[in-house]
């Protein structure tokens, strides 16, 4: 963070004397305003609801750029990271900041793989759960649940307990998620196996048996290490403000990220996809392909409370650049399973095709993101639309760690204490 020569100026109408406050300037991005004496110079806060026009800290993670649909993970296009590295180079670049080289690399891999087994008794802590559950409450509780079984990990202000836990969460969290699965479906959990890939394990504990050999598919398995990298980190967002500011109190990583894991639950964020899916299966019941045109007027008319799901972003007023990426892996999987006449998909080609072309999407840039073709992908793989955001949590678990442990490490980082406009009675006596 440089201090600018640029100064802001802040003057009120009633005669107050005007404060001048400090800008400072990021790499690239806009300048922030520095507003922290803010309250003890002028006796006011500011107000600014959803943080839209808040910098809440300082990060060398993530970039976005959202009016040129621009992603960068420590400066490194998405696009370039997706074609030409995998989830776990991914995981270390956004851990330490750079790329691995080869040897990092393997022994990076193999730390990883090494740590995938989790306690016996958590297959126990799952039985607790109504086999009907929501794989994300079970997943909330199984996470938040890590704390008690790897308590040694737990001193967040300990680096070497951090890296451990940091490591211990990347490692367990898709034999977690596997589990929460097979619980579910009252299938035998599989244990994991290390001679796999991340993405090839996770698919083996997931849809294997203990019946018969598990064979990996590799256009499966590039799949779903695809939407684990385009899920790695995002800035800001609500998930990863959750665990930094749950974090910042000092609570322990697992818990941390419980957090993180129930924030992104919502189907404003993580559930989006699965928002999606269960959009494409209610206009299949109304008839299908046939009623993609009269569903899509009704989107357009706003009283009649019909939302597109899965297409448009927060951030992105440009295509969302995962979603290109994604939209490969989509016709790639669809044509290995040769499910390219699904009904269903046949559908959603058909919703896409209407929004790039009809002129009332296009102009509101209302593009398909990448939450439309990753649940696309994950439902053809096998993945229940209820575990879409678990997939999405096991993929997100390490910007959350990356963003926790900067923050942490940050010398000006304090406890989270956002302010608030007070509307409510003024003081007053009970009677």
């Amino acid at each position: 963070m440089k201090l600018s020569d640029n100064k802001a100026t802040l003057s009120f109408s009633n005669g107050k004397a005007s404060v001048e406050l400090p800008v400072y300037e990021g790499t690239i991005g806009p300048d922030v305003i520095d507003i922290r004496k803010l309250y003890g110079q002028t006796g006011m806060f500011t107000y600014d609801p959803g943080f839209l026009s808040t910098a809440a800290c300082q990060s060398a993670i993530t970039y976005i750029d959202g009016d040129k649909g621009e992603l960068l993970y420590r400066g490194y296009p998405i696009e370039q990271l997706a074609e030409k590295c995998d989830y776990l180079d991914t995981c270390y670049l956004l851990l330490k900041g750079e790329l691995p080289n080869a040897q990092q690399r393997e022994d990076f891999h193999q730390l990883v793989l090494k740590h995938t087994m989790v306690n016996e008794q958590m297959q126990f802590f799952l039985r607790g759960f109504r086999r009907d559950a929501h794989p994300m409450a079970v997943l909330t509780g199984l996470v938040g649940g890590m704390s008690a079984f790897y308590h040694e990990n737990t001193d967040i202000h300990n680096p070497e307990h951090r890296d451990r836990a940091a490591i211990q969460l990347i490692a367990k969290m898709p034999t977690l998620v596997a589990m929460a699965y097979k619980y579910g479906k009252g299938e035998p959990y599989m244990y994991p196996q290390n001679n796999l890939s991340y993405a090839g394990n996770f698919m083996r504990m997931m849809f294997g048996t203990p019946c018969e050999e598990y064979k990996v598919n590799p256009v499966i398995e590039k799949a779903l290490d695809r939407i684990f990298i385009l899920h790695a980190d995002h800035e800001q967002n609500a998930s990863t403000s959750t665990v930094r500011l749950c974090g910042s109190s000092g609570t322990n990583p697992f818990a941390a990220i419980a957090a993180g894991v129930a924030c992104l639950w919502g189907p404003a964020h993580g559930g989006a996809n699965e928002a999606c899916l269960n959009m494409l299966e209610d206009i299949q019941k109304m008839g299908g392909v046939a009623k993609v045109g009269e569903f899509m007027e009704k989107v357009k008319d706003k009283n009649s409370g019909v939302r597109l799901m899965g297409f448009g972003h927060r951030v992105y007023k440009n295509y969302d650049p995962r979603a290109k990426l994604m939209q490969e892996t989509c016709n790639e999987v669809l044509a290995e399973l040769g499910l390219e006449n699904d009904p269903l998909f046949a559908l959603a080609k058909k919703l896409e095709q209407i929004a790039l072309e009809d002129d009332y999407f296009v102009q509101r840039k209302l593009y398909p993101n990448v939450d439309f073709y990753s649940g696309i992908v994950q439902r053809a793989i096998g993945i229940p639309v209820n575990l879409f955001t678990g997939i999405f949590a096991l993929a997100r678990t390490v910007g959350w760690i990356a963003q926790l442990n900067e923050m942490i490490a940050d010398p000006e980082y304090k406890i989270g204490r956002p302010r608030q406009l007070y509307t409510g009675s003024p003081r007053r006596d009970v009677p």
